[in-house]
């Protein structure tokens, strides 16, 4: 923790002269450096692939159907292992998914069946509504960017209180994060290989001492699907044992493979 308090001091020194330099230069857009890698670094590694974030979370999902309110247990780790129960008011969960970045298993007590797939956003919106991949859920719960491949180009340039970061592949924006004078993560949008809008992401209510936001919210594209996610009893471990992200298959249980 004392080591993330001095990379965010470092942070937040590289953006006030950031800010400072735009001031007398009107907002010139300053190319890739490696303050902008030092920035990117402290928010990518907020949460690290060693890690392992655990906490109970409080989800509302609103999308054209209607409003969702469900609590969870979710455990994180990246770059897409996920493990999400959600808790009936009473009773056990009555619901479990668990992810790896080779299948995902789906366990629905109430009806006594168990899936089992590739863990795609396709076989996931059979189950929860909404078009998220599992790399980009990952991410976005871990308080950080899904990663992009090939040769990534950055501009950066100070908008109000914040520091605009563009990525950009073959010359297309294809992910732009806004970072708070705090040197924290507070906001994200993503884009598809055309540049249209494929989501966004807000990041508030830092607790003192925690990199990780207390309220996330992803906003779809169509204007109407959101989930908001408010974490509580937040951890965040060293673990190396993954057999909490295999679900085993009860007796009895109807196996379904998915596509």
């Amino acid at each position: 923790m004392k080591n993330q308090s001095g990379l965010l001091g470092k942070i937040l020194f590289l953006f006030t002269i950031t800010a400072l330099s735009a001031a007398c230069s009107r907002q010139v857009i300053v190319p890739y450096d490696h303050s902008t890698e030092k920035v990117l670094s402290t928010i990518s590694g907020a949460v690290s692939e060693a890690d392992t974030l655990s906490a109970l979370a409080q989800i509302d999902l609103i999308t054209p159907g209607g409003y969702y309110p469900a609590r969870a247990v979710l455990i994180i780790k990246k770059p897409s292992y996920l493990r999400m129960e959600l808790l009936p008011p009473m009773g056990p969960p009555n619901f479990f998914l668990a992810t790896t970045p080779r299948k995902m298993e789906i366990l629905l007590p109430a009806k006594g069946e168990f899936y089992q797939g590739e863990p795609t956003g396709r076989n996931l919106s059979r189950f929860l509504p909404w078009q998220l991949n599992i790399e980009d859920i990952v991410a976005v719960f871990a308080n950080t960017y899904p990663p992009l491949t090939g040769d990534v180009d950055y501009l950066r340039y100070p908008e109000g209180n914040t520091l605009r970061i563009e990525m950009k592949v073959q010359s297309k924006i294809l992910q732009t994060v806004w970072i708070d004078s705090n040197g924290r993560l507070s906001k994200l949008a993503r884009f598809d290989e055309s540049e249209k809008p494929l989501y966004s992401a807000e990041f508030a209510d830092y607790k003192e001492g925690c990199p990780v936001a207390g309220k996330i919210i992803v906003r779809m594209a169509d204007g109407t699907t959101s989930i908001t996610v408010k974490y509580s009893d937040l951890k965040i471990e060293k673990a190396k044992d993954l057999s909490i992200f295999d679900l085993p298959l009860p007796e009895g249980y109807k196996k379904i493979i998915m596509d």
